[in-house]
């Protein structure tokens, strides 16, 4: 029996136009649904959104090679990634990712915690100067985490270009969301306004990481940063090392995931912690006792269990990567109805985490969910980084990097909550559009 039909649809254009006027709305809706599966139209391939553990399991685990990531949206973010670790499928990805693994491990993770700690303290140095003022944290954590990403991965600080790369990539993940919805074919190459502003995106992004590469080469050596790391690495099947195109892509998929998503779920943490202030004030006082005056390192962190909690809750309500699109290679089944191959399924963390059997409540901002006395979530209802062999190979580092933010500026600083509307913009990832602003004080 087919699974039900999500009501809505154009007569057109199914329910296509949903995923460019309103897709988090359509998500949510199909989780009210109480449906484990609904079927939608997308075309003639058909489309279905899941919300079943069971189902997420074999979707992302059990099955990768018959859910594999061919779908529009990722062909479509190929235009700027190419075959990096988020794109590539196969064979090839397997051996990036062999690769990569090495460069977060536990060692060099110990070493840029000392990088993502002078970069939060210089930060923390600035407000303190500024005494009380009103900070869009959005903008703050998005130039943050440029120049820890961009020390990490280059040993630049490319914080100087921070607004040109940041207009860049604005421009790409903003046309990301109407090109995968275009009802006409291959809607990157017609000739609009806001294609070519894409394309020169694409172009300054490429052209900054190019010249990075070409300036390593030429000075002579792989160098001790995720850069050098991927230069020097080499598959240990094969012995085959990274080419200068491969190393691009790989460089700005690390730039976009551990850029982009980091600020985006800082800045949400950062409101959520402003609009409750009992729950700030909580995480302060652990901050305050766990780090004191000095720098923060890798024991201090795990010592922040309770400000892990607050940033494990903002993932969970505000999950940067919001939303997962596989496409069958077979006809298939999930929950117990009939899943076509071609198909494209949707597997959303943003109205998974917010399904009331899994959690009471789930509009509710509670970091005690995530209490080491609190039973743990299922992995296939709350999986931020997503599950299975395609897990964020970064999940590690962006944890640490954010709970070592969030603990550097509580102990520090106050955050109140200034009444304004915020926006909610998904496109490659969940991102708040006109930013988030807070009032900031020194606390005494």
């Amino acid at each position: 029996m087919p699974a039900p039909l999500m009501p809505g649809g154009h007569p057109l254009l199914g329910h296509l136009r949903f995923f460019s006027d309103g897709p988090l709305a359509l998500m949510r809706a199909a989780l009210d649904s109480g449906e484990p599966l609904v079927r939608l139209k997308i075309g003639r391939r058909g489309g279905f959104i899941v919300h079943d553990p069971a189902a997420i399991r074999r979707i992302l685990v059990e099955a990768p090679d018959v859910y594999q990531k061919r779908t529009r949206g990722y062909a479509k973010l190929k235009l700027l990634l190419g075959e990096g670790l988020v794109t590539s499928e196969g064979p090839f990805w397997l051996r990036q990712r062999r690769i990569a693994q090495p460069a977060f491990k536990k060692p060099r993770l110990e070493v840029f915690v000392q990088t993502m700690d002078r970069a939060a303290a210089d930060l923390v140095g600035q407000w303190a100067q500024g005494g009380e003022q009103t900070v869009d944290v959005a903008e703050a954590m998005n130039r943050l985490a440029l120049r820890i990403a961009g020390e990490t991965l280059f040993s630049a600080d490319v914080t100087g270009e921070a607004k040109h790369i940041g207009d860049a990539m604005l421009a790409v993940l903003e046309r990301f969301g109407p090109l995968v919805s275009a009802p006409i074919p291959w809607p990157e190459y017609w000739p609009f306004p806001a294609n070519l502003k894409m394309w020169r995106g694409i172009r300054t992004l490429h052209g900054v990481v190019d010249q990075m590469i070409a300036d390593r080469r030429k000075n002579g050596g792989p160098g001790e940063d995720l850069l050098g790391l991927l230069m020097g690495a080499t598959d240990p099947e094969t012995g085959e090392a990274m080419t200068d195109r491969q190393l691009r892509d790989e460089a700005l998929t690390v730039l976009l995931a551990g850029h982009e998503t980091t600020a985006n779920a800082l800045a949400f943490a950062l409101m959520l912690l402003a609009q409750h202030p009992q729950v700030q004030d909580a995480a302060a006082a652990e901050a305050q006792a766990a780090l004191g005056d000095g720098p923060i390192d890798f024991a201090a962190i795990k010592r922040l269990t309770y400000t892990r909690q607050v940033l494990l809750e903002a993932l969970r309500l505000y999950p940067p990567v919001w939303l997962l699109a596989r496409m069958p290679m077979q006809d298939d089944t999930l929950c117990g109805h009939p899943v076509n191959r071609g198909a494209f399924v949707f597997v959303c963390p943003f109205s998974m985490h917010r399904h009331p059997e899994h959690f009471p409540e789930p509009d509710r901002f509670d970091p005690t969910r995530f209490a080491a006395d609190a039973p743990a979530p299922d992995r296939h209802v709350y999986f931020p980084f997503s599950r299975g062999r395609r897990q964020c190979l970064g999940d590690r580092f962006a944890e640490l990097e954010a709970v070592l933010i969030l603990g550097a500026l509580l102990r520090r600083f106050r955050l109140e909550w200034i009444e304004q509307p915020v926006t909610l913009a998904p496109s490659v990832t969940l991102r708040p559009e006109g930013g988030i602003r807070l009032r900031v004080t020194p606390r005494a």
